[in-house]
């Protein structure tokens, strides 16, 4: 994990086209995010319950194609 202390309107990039700025420190709300429209972005719990989401519907396609295929 990399831990970096920025101020207001200072910014990292990643990856040559995500840029994470401190827009304000306001509790615990400090960042925004610039990334190209393609590159999805998500808070950590929505990413872990799509991947769950993902996983489901690809288990109960599995599962559906064993049993057709079985007959």
């Amino acid at each position: 994990m990399l831990a970096l202390s920025r101020k207001k309107n200072e910014a990292i990039v990643i990856n040559n086209d995500i840029e994470i700025t401190v827009l304000e420190v306001k509790g615990d709300q400090v960042i925004g995010i610039t990334a190209p429209k393609e590159v999805p972005i998500y808070r950590k719990e929505v990413y872990l319950q799509i991947q769950e989401a993902n996983k489901a519907a690809v288990d109960a396609e599995g599962m559906a194609a064993l049993k057709n295929l079985l007959g």
